[in-house]
């Protein structure tokens, strides 16, 4: 199977993700073969090289997440070569939810380190945590607390960011994208979890 049957129509929009930054919407100019030419913001434009995903309806069964690569850059057209073929994420796997929870970071010799979630979906979390150092592909094991239910998961940090406090000025907070495999038990608890958030955030809105 080829990616051709599989890419985004021209003039449709999709969104861009490089690692896990948050998602940029850009439009599609020009889908052929296995290349793409992308009309993106500018400050959305990754630097080439960049390994990136797009994603596309594949309603009602989730959508389409294609790896690609940037491959040439004029101002705020990004050109793209498909670098794998299109799959399609069922809707659980990407929803994202919550804020705010508890969560315990253990690593063998180093003290436990005590932070807060910024969301979670069933393969991937967004957390901070203070006075701790964590490199990208260290090994971790994740306690996280989501309302009365606890979920113990071995995961790997994608990526670290290092955020001093300036006011008042405080200990160093590190931003950790970590990504893992849940069975179908942690999985459930996630899923479960997330939805009752966004089901509560719609009500009071």
């Amino acid at each position: 199977m080829t990616t051709t049957a599989h890419l985004p129509d021209a003039g449709s929009y999709v969104e861009m993700t490089a690692s896990d930054e948050q998602a940029a919407r850009v439009r599609v100019v020009h889908a052929e073969g296995a290349g793409l030419t992308l009309s993106a913001p500018q400050a959305a434009v990754p630097p080439v090289g960049t390994p990136v995903t797009l994603r596309w309806s594949a309603a009602p069964r989730g959508r389409y997440a294609l790896p690609c690569a940037v491959v040439g850059i004029a101002e705020n057209r990004v050109e793209l070569q498909a670098s794998g073929t299109a799959e399609i994420e069922q809707q659980r796997l990407f929803v994202r939810g919550g804020g705010g929870e508890r969560i315990i970071m253990r690593r063998p010799g180093w003290e436990d380190a005590h932070g807060w979630i910024r969301d979670i979906s069933e393969h991937s979390m967004r957390a901070h945590f203070e006075g701790t150092n964590v490199v990208a592909g260290e090994e971790l094991q994740l306690w996280i607390q989501l309302g009365s239910e606890i979920v113990d998961i071995s995961a790997v940090a994608a990526r670290v960011a290092m955020l001093p406090q300036q006011v008042p000025p405080g200990p160093m907070s590190v931003e950790i994208v970590a990504i893992f495999a849940t069975d179908e038990s942690q999985a459930r608890v996630i899923r479960r979890y997330v939805m009752r958030q966004q089901l509560l955030s719609r009500t009071r809105a």
